[in-house]
């Protein structure tokens, strides 16, 4: 039986990662370490942080669609390669035993938390881009992050913004508005491998 005091935990560390994922991305750096903390298994806790992720980024996509922000000739090619990549990752982790995993998850936190904390610096509004970057860098870095973030998933944000800002030269506000359609792209490729496998626990993912 699930105490009331664990959902309730588990539900304000949701609300305090939400805020920060529409801002910045490294929302999973609470969630996971919160769920692991009430108990659930390592591939379990992934599993059910999907949920979460899914509809805080989609609120957070729909936030600069309307604003205009999203550059959509990009977001199209990277979608798929971002679906790819995240269960190619998500069946990946699912592949070790539970002790591995979350001997896995355990090193891969700080790590994620040193890189999501690395300073941004913001660049001109990038209006063209060039054969390359559409047809090559986008669909790379979307495959790459789309990986970790099925595999893993604290900080895929940031990395994504990263990538962007340094690889397609993107300033802040273009970046953080793609990453938005990359990132849930990848929690939703990630969301319906763990579904099949039954990773999901809905007494934690609903509330």
């Amino acid at each position: 039986m699930v105490s009331t005091a664990i959902i309730l935990f588990c539900t304000c560390a949701a609300f305090v990662a939400g805020f920060i994922d529409s801002i910045a991305g490294g929302g999973g750096l609470i969630t996971i370490p919160a769920l692991l903390l009430s108990g659930l298994p390592p591939q379990l806790a992934l599993g059910t942080n999907k949920v979460g992720c899914c509809l805080g980024t989609g609120v957070a996509m729909l936030n600069f669609a309307r604003k205009g922000l999203i550059l959509w000739k990009l977001a199209c090619v990277g979608i798929p390669c971002a679906l790819l990549g995240s269960a190619v990752g998500s069946k990946c982790i699912l592949a070790f035993d539970p002790q591995t995993a979350g001997e896995i998850l355990i090193a891969l936190l700080p790590v994620a938390a040193m890189i999501t904390l690395i300073p941004r610096r913001s660049k001109p509004c990038k209006d063209s881009f060039t054969s390359k970057d559409i047809c090559l860098l986008t669909p790379l870095i979307c495959f790459s992050v789309g990986f970790y973030d099925g595999f893993f998933g604290p900080g895929a944000g940031s990395f994504f913004i990263i990538a962007f800002n340094v690889c397609l030269r993107m300033n802040l506000i273009q970046a953080s508005a793609l990453t938005k359609v990359f990132n849930l792209s990848t929690n939703l490729g990630s969301l319906f491998v763990f579904l099949y496998h039954g990773d999901v626990l809905f007494l934690y993912a609903i509330p």
